[in-house]
């Protein structure tokens, strides 16, 4: 395999563990994975297709709403589509999908903070086409949080804005103190490792599980491939991987297993055709031979999966 594929491979396996960490774990922090929808779930827009809106909405006891990151989420997945439809479109899709899940003193109250929400992310773009450059990372990234943080005062309370961006402040400040450090060239190597293990310490569980996630799966991944190399089967491998995740995760990464080798299988085979297509066709026009080439695609693979083809030929 060249190195292209394998790269796109190995990419593809760690974002699909990674989402299947959150979605089988859901650290509370943790930021939202698309889920794939029922079959006749209806698509807003093309690029939505196959795709669940994001956002668990919640309601306490007195199905009053409660104001949490979850309510962002809804509103950011359907905002996605500016392009494919218009801002008004969107909105009324927002209030219908609030007014399908929530009661409707609750729904009431969601579409009141959805105009609020609107308004500053319009004012927000204004704002940030004014912010000053600056030549230091760091501290332009500080002043355009600070400068979002001060305007959310104008469109939500107190209680509001720690609902909606509490969460997504408490790890964009935790990267910028992480990007502060590491660019103090004042700093000795002794400092910033101390520096960086006392933002460590203070980092919530949550928010640490959801940081270390992707490199867990990834050793765990390590760990049976070294367990399939000296002989061990798919039951070895799901009882390695369930010891770590949920058995309903260990199932998935066994799907997914059966899935890859299905694809390198047909892919052997289509790099082998190909090549005997291309030796027997060397003497035909060039438009002649491409044509034989899709044809051969066609034969193999749909339209999705022709476009990883390109880093296999």
């Amino acid at each position: 395999m060249n190195t292209n594929a394998t790269l796109l491979r190995l990419g593809a396996l760690a974002i699909l563990l990674a989402a299947l960490y959150f979605a089988f774990f859901k650290p509370e922090a943790a930021a939202p994975v698309k889920q794939r929808a029922d079959p006749n779930y209806f698509a807003f827009v093309r690029s939505m297709e196959g795709t669940r809106p994001d956002g668990e909405l919640h309601q306490n006891g007195a199905d009053q709403l409660v104001v949490d990151a979850e309510l962002g989420h809804l509103f950011d997945y359907y905002l996605a589509g500016l392009g494919e439809k218009d801002l008004n479109a969107i909105k009324t899709e927002i209030e219908r999908e609030l007014e399908r899940r929530l009661k409707p003193g609750a729904a009431a109250t969601a579409k009141r903070l959805l105009d609020n929400y609107l308004k500053y992310k319009g004012a927000l773009a204004v704002l940030e086409r004014g912010l000053p450059a600056s030549r230091d990372m760091a501290q332009g990234a500080r002043q355009r949080l600070s400068a979002m943080q001060q305007l959310r005062h104008s469109y939500f309370s107190e209680q509001e804005i720690a609902g909606l961006f509490g969460a997504s402040d408490a790890y964009d400040n935790d990267a910028i103190a992480r990007l502060e450090i590491n660019s103090d060239t004042t700093l000795t190597a002794e400092q910033r490792t101390a520096g960086l293990a006392a933002l460590d310490a203070r980092m919530p569980a949550a928010q640490r599980a959801e940081r270390d996630a992707p490199s867990q799966v990834l050793r765990l991944e390590e760990s049976v491939r070294e367990l399939r190399a000296q002989g061990g089967g798919d039951n070895e491998a799901y009882r390695l991987r369930s010891a770590v995740f949920s058995p309903e995760a260990a199932a998935r990464l066994a799907e997914l297993d059966r899935e890859e080798a299905d694809w390198q299988r047909r892919i052997d085979a289509y790099r082998t055709q190909r090549k005997e297509l291309l030796g027997s066709s060397a003497g035909t026009q060039a438009e002649a031979q491409q044509r034989q080439l899709q044809q051969l695609r066609d034969a193999n693979f749909n339209v999705e999966e022709q476009r990883r083809l390109g880093a296999y030929e």
